[in-house]
């Protein structure tokens, strides 16, 4: 369509010397694992099948956005979609001039099996919890996608990549939706339980030069924590694929906790600029390419790229290799800074409490960032749930975003963002 047609433009001009400080091999590392040499012929048909679905569901939904990009109510001004209002209704009615996330998370129905399995998890019977989720899916799960929901986010806790995949074939095809990406949250037993305010960037509309000064900020802070929101990129060219690039392996190499939010839309732009044997648009929106696939941990989606990659410019395919303190989570509907909270979330918290009342001073809304929060303790919940009281009690309100929803179940349990409380709750939509 020739209302889209900008999407597939390629830009002339190489990104030159932005791509000279870059890694063309990305990094390093041992050749890529194919295929599981156990894999059906007929499950690994289906696969296929649902990853075609879900590329064809992306474009569409890219060039939906493109279109109402412009059109789009400004965040916070009361205007929703009527189908999302429905689907999304906010725990606590919000003030006047409040901003309103668009996605507020409802109560969702709910079963035995939700509740106890959420308890599991939290002390650490991640097995048990699971026997329990998938005992549900005939029952409850035929009806209700949280349990579906819930051993997503176990599977990808725990590091079950083969489950994972093998019950998300089963989830599309049950509730004739796209199957959900393996985004890894298994915390990293070297890297030190970071926490804290993060620098924070939100990029878009267009990726160009005009995102260097953003790009700078980010490399220039102190902060060892990190957040790059791709959720509003509708289009891109060399130079800004080349500088984003740049930095993105600049962040990596320098170990950097990383939080990259919108990747898959960033991702869903730059492929219909790409295509097998066309050089014209130079090699730094592949390459960035490749980077995301990397850190988003899609090994699959890498080596195929990759090797389109090596076709169009003859040169060696590079190598994946599994990124390490990266975490992927949904783009934020607006901008602003967040305590990220770490991978585990256990006992009394002292620490990490006071840190958290160190970030609320001076604030009147504390956004808790749970993107990269792979497990939350009974204990932790309740001191938690304490501490924020007193804050919500100096009318400040707190919001928890990006739930998984094992943690979400729990502080629903705990009685969390219920009644008048001023706590809400937001889990991370698949």
């Amino acid at each position: 369509m020739g209302l889209f047609s900008f999407l597939k433009k390629k830009s002339g001009a190489p990104a030159g010397e932005l791509l000279e400080g870059i890694d063309t091999r990305l990094r390093a590392g041992t050749p890529s694992r194919l295929g599981g040499a156990q894999a059906q012929e007929e499950r690994e048909r289906q696969r296929a099948i649902a990853r075609a679905t879900a590329a064809k569901i992306d474009e569409i939904e890219l060039e939906m956005a493109s279109v109402i990009f412009d059109d789009e109510p400004a965040w916070g001004s009361g205007a929703r979609h009527p189908a999302a209002a429905a689907a999304s209704a906010p725990l606590a009615a919000p003030e006047t001039g409040m901003d309103e996330l668009p996605d507020a998370a409802a109560q969702p129905a709910t079963a035995p099996a939700v509740e106890e399995s959420a308890i599991l998890y939290a002390n650490g019977q991640a097995a048990a919890a699971e026997s329990l989720l998938r005992d549900s899916l005939a029952g409850f799960g035929h009806s209700e996608r949280l349990p579906w929901w819930m051993l997503f986010d176990l599977y990808q806790a725990t590091g079950q990549e083969a489950e994972f995949e093998s019950i998300a074939i089963d989830y599309a095809s049950h509730f004739e939706t796209s199957p959900p990406a393996w985004q890894p949250l298994v915390p990293d037993q070297d890297a030190p339980p970071l926490a804290g305010v993060a620098a924070a960037e939100r990029f878009g509309p267009v990726l160009d030069a005009g995102i260097g000064p953003g790009l700078a900020r980010l490399l220039a802070a102190s902060s060892p924590l990190v957040r790059i929101d791709l959720g509003a990129v509708r289009s891109a060219d060399a130079d800004g694929c080349a500088r984003l690039l740049a930095a993105l392996q600049a962040l990596r190499e320098d170990g950097r906790e990383l939080v990259l939010a919108g990747a898959e839309t960033l991702m869903a732009t730059l492929r219909p600029m790409l295509a097998v044997g066309e050089r014209a648009g130079g090699q730094a929106p592949w390459l960035l390419l490749l980077e995301l696939l990397l850190l988003s941990n899609r090994e699959k989606d890498f080596e195929e790229s990759a090797m389109d990659y090596c076709v169009t410019f003859e040169v060696s395919p590079p190598s994946f290799e599994a990124p390490k303190r990266v975490s992927t989570a949904p783009p934020a509907p607006r901008a602003g800074d967040r305590f990220l909270l770490p991978a585990l979330a256990l006992g009394d918290g002292g620490a990490l409490l006071d840190a958290i009342d160190a970030y609320a001073d001076g604030r009147t809304l504390l956004v808790l960032d749970c993107a990269r929060l792979a497990r939350m303790d009974y204990g932790f919940a309740t001191a938690l749930q304490s501490r924020l009281r007193v804050h919500t009690g100096q009318e400040r309100r707190v919001e928890l975003r990006e739930l998984n929803h094992l943690v979400a179940a729990l502080l629903r349990l705990l009685g969390y963002g219920q009644g008048g409380d001023t706590i809400r709750l937001y889990p991370h939509r698949y």
